[in-house]
């Protein structure tokens, strides 16, 4: 029977937060690498590229993964024979314990995290500051251990969540094969999918989150060959998602999922539930165990797990932003490659909605958008001699419904974000003549190194969605949409779903 005292549980949670804030899973990394090297799309190869030298980068600076730090979920397995133990401020429910670990993980000065959460989520929303509170799952089991896992979603991959109440005589692999498709690139492949499958709505929810907390073992499924059932489906599942050709960023190629993971549960006889959970290329997450020992101390892993790749910058097309004109992007072509110096303005959700609203009021904007380029990014707070820390793009799509505004009263040139653009946003890019990039999700810290400097212009009170001026070198983007309307992520993956299905490519 273990006695755990608290304090040791929260020191468990805030050193492991800290970990997977800079350590990839090693098994993603393996497969990972197996799937750069056998990548054919030259577009998703350079992106699996980025994403290897980020995570390499952060297991070496021990710097997170994504500027979108997550929000953290903790399964919490306590065995029954347990034994509590107050701490330093007395004793404390499994919520408020799990919380004081993100706190004490988000605060740390060597490696600060971004705080992302925000409460009052429907009205003011307004950010709690320390990134809690934490999604705290807790079970009742055998024995005398707590056994717990823990896990830090970004928001991009989580709003690509989905479920269904299916008819019983329905086909889960069909209903996910036709959701998939919509759910576009925000999600960052390539990653994982998580499955749940049964119970009630709120199970297959949960079931589906904690599927993707098992290591990545589908080569090896395959291999010996399925021996149940969910094998099969999960089998069938990732061979028909990845036959669609979306691959690495959206942008068309061989591999979109390195796994599919599945968790089933009894339901009711009228009831078919299942949900979907993506895991992004930034999967963090890990399991530990307490035993009253004192608190767990999870190893390094081994760096010669990851691949030594360095980014080659000669096949790219430099682009002067201190320069450029609406002429120089016309040339531009989808899936090039370029790499940008010169003077980056920044804005997201809450910057865009500020500056939409004054527009409409006819105010003037407090930094002119004249033929320059705005990055849709909300950095992580810079420590030591950094000019900014890790300033990965957020999901585009949600300024979509300022795009339209933006280019037609600010002279914008064009804009940086990840994954797709929607219709309206491509109509207005076309109308304008402008230009949308995109910077590689999951490749945070590596962005971060072409900024060279950073000071907010603007909404200071928005804190990370405020407006900055980076001072950029050489920061890798590619074109995603260009001046005529052409978006990669329509063209990619509709040219490899044909190029895997063996059909001629019309040229």
């Amino acid at each position: 029977m273990a006695t755990i005292n608290q304090d040791d549980f929260i020191r468990s949670v805030a050193d492991a937060l800290q970990y997977i804030s800079f350590y990839h899973p090693v098994d993603y990394i393996t497969n990972l690498a197996r799937a750069y090297e056998m990548e054919q799309s030259p577009a998703a190869k350079d992106a699996m590229a980025q994403i290897l030298i980020n995570s390499r980068m952060c297991a070496e600076g021990h710097r997170p993964i994504c500027q979108d730090t997550g929000i953290v979920t903790a399964f919490v397995k306590v065995g029954m024979e347990v034994k509590w133990e107050p701490g330093i401020a007395g004793m404390m429910t499994m919520q408020e314990i799990v919380d004081e670990g993100v706190r004490e993980a988000w605060r740390n000065a060597d490696n600060v995290l971004r705080p992302s959460i925000l409460e009052d989520p429907a009205f003011t929303r307004r950010n709690t500051g320390d990134n809690t509170p934490a999604m705290v799952v807790v079970e009742l089991v055998e024995g005398g251990e707590v056994d717990v896992t823990v896990a830090s979603k970004g928001g991009g991959s989580e709003a690509k969540s989905r479920f269904a109440m299916l008819n019983p005589s329905d086909s889960v692999a069909d209903w996910v094969i036709n959701t998939l498709p919509g759910m576009g690139a925000g999600w960052c492949p390539p990653g994982m999918l998580g499955i749940g499958i049964g119970g009630t709505a709120e199970k297959a929810m949960v079931m589906a989150k904690e599927s993707l907390m098992d290591p990545i073992d589908m080569q090896e499924l395959i291999a010996r060959g399925p021996k149940t059932k969910v094998e099969e489906l999960r089998i069938e599942i990732y061979n028909k998602v990845n036959r669609l050709g979306i691959g690495a960023q959206g942008l068309g190629g061989l591999t979109t999922v390195l796994d599919v993971k599945i968790m089933d549960f009894p339901t009711h006889a009228a009831n078919l539930p299942v949900a979907m959970i993506p895991n992004c290329a930034a999967t963090r997450h890990l399991h530990f165990k307490l035993d009253g020992s004192g608190p767990v101390m999870v190893a390094p892993p081994p760096l010669d797990a990851w691949p030594k790749l360095e980014y080659d910058v000669h096949t790219a097309k430099k682009v002067d932003l201190n320069t450029v004109t609406r002429e120089d992007i016309k040339t531009w072509k989808p899936g090039e490659v370029l790499l940008l110096s010169g003077k980056l303005l920044t804005g997201r959700d809450a910057a865009h909605k500020r500056m939409t609203d004054m527009l409409t009021r006819g105010q003037k904007l407090p930094v002119d958008f004249e033929n320059r380029f705005i990055y849709y990014v909300g950095p992580v707070e810079a420590v030591r001699d950094e000019a900014v820390g890790p300033a990965g793009p957020t999901t585009a799509t949600r300024m979509d419904k300022f795009t339209r505004q933006m280019l037609a009263e600010t002279g914008l040139l064009g804009m940086i974000g990840k994954a797709e653009r929607g219709p309206a946003a491509i109509a207005a890019i076309r109308e304008f003549e402008a230009v949308y990039l995109i910077a590689i999700g999951g490749a945070a810290y590596l962005v971060s190194k072409a900024i060279k400097s950073s000071r907010i212009l603007a909404f200071a009170d928005l804190g990370m969605e405020a407006i900055y001026e980076f001072d950029v070198q050489d920061m890798p983007v590619t074109v995603a949409v260009d001046s005529r309307g052409t978006s990669v992520h329509n063209t990619g993956p509709e040219e490899w779903s044909r190029r895997i299905a063996g059909i001629p490519i019309l040229q």
